[in-house]
């Protein structure tokens, strides 16, 4: 499985993970809700559970996915300034290259 973390998306998440009561916990990347042949996803800080694998990204930050999810594979996560802050998470490898 891969994993696509921007520049942007990468200095916001290690601020997060810096913090001392997030030093132990790695980035999810999760599916809120699918339909069809898409996904809407997001983001949490945890630790690795039995049916999860772990990403390492070339931003050293290693990403939990669950296991034997197709649409989590390819999966980018960017970080937009404009036209709002926050971040963006896609799947182009899905087709996916936003919400709707």
């Amino acid at each position: 499985m891969k994993v696509k973390i921007t520049r942007n998306a990468a200095k916001v998440i290690k601020k997060q993970m810096d913090l001392e009561e997030n030093k132990d916990l790695k980035l999810r990347v999760l599916i809120t809700h699918s339909h069809g042949d898409h996904a809407h996803y997001g983001l949490d800080l945890d630790t690795p559970k039995e049916n999860d694998e772990i990403i390492p990204t070339d931003k050293d930050i290693d990403v939990i996915l669950e296991k034997g999810q197709p649409l989590l594979d390819g999966v980018k996560v960017d970080y937009l300034y404009f036209p709002e802050e926050g971040f963006v998470i896609t799947n182009p490898s899905q087709g996916n290259h936003g919400d709707h």
